[in-house]
């Protein structure tokens, strides 16, 4: 779709500039609290035009993430009625929120780490973490090491793949971006209905 094509040349035209990493380590500290659209989405096309770069990248990732969690999670702890629920209830998940509760109950960090790296909305888990008032040191190490674990392998798929992997997106931008929708609406319906 030229829609996508003109889509994938701006953040080609954006991996270029100077204010490129503050802009995706502003999308990976919001999407770890509110904000709908994975990180991923800049950061394959930026690393895929700085391959050299790629590991700096997912590192930005990486800190900003788990920044932002660690917001998600005070906002949940201190503010959950005010501001968690209202993120919460915009993604119709408000009946989840005690099922939630449950995998804490259950799963601890696990549940955490599964959200980390799974299209579950990490942003869920941060809020109810600091709301169910979860380890916090256990919160941080179970974020970093599932964030890390799916930035630094797309890092190093971009690394070693290098020109194939942007040709490879370029010819089949539709099909990535429709399989980073469906994951993304996946992952709040598995919430919704487990």
């Amino acid at each position: 779709m030229k829609i996508f094509q003109k889509w994938l040349g701006s953040l080609w035209d954006l991996a270029a500039k100077k204010g490129a990493e503050k802009v995706l380590m502003m999308v990976a500290f919001t999407e770890s609290i509110f904000f709908p659209i994975p990180q991923d989405l800049l950061l394959i096309p930026m690393g895929l035009s700085r391959p050299d770069k790629v590991f700096r990248l997912a590192t930005l990732c990486l800190v900003a993430s788990v920044l932002g969690g660690i917001a998600g999670y005070f906002i949940g702890l201190f503010f959950m009625e005010v501001i968690g629920m209202a993120i919460i209830n915009f993604y119709g998940l408000t009946d989840k929120y005690l099922v939630i509760q449950q995998w804490y109950d259950k799963y601890d960090a696990w549940a955490v780490a599964v959200a980390g790296v799974s299209p579950i909305p990490y942003k869920v888990c941060t809020l109810t973490a600091g709301a169910f008032k979860i380890n916090f040191a256990v919160f941080v190490v179970a974020s970093v090491l599932s964030r890390g674990l799916r930035f630094y392998l797309i890092a190093a798929f971009i690394y070693w793949q290098g020109e194939r992997a942007r040709n490879f997106l370029e010819k089949r931008l539709d099909l990535f971006v429709s399989i980073t929708i469906v994951l993304v609406i996946l992952g709040f319906i598995l919430i919704r209905f487990i």
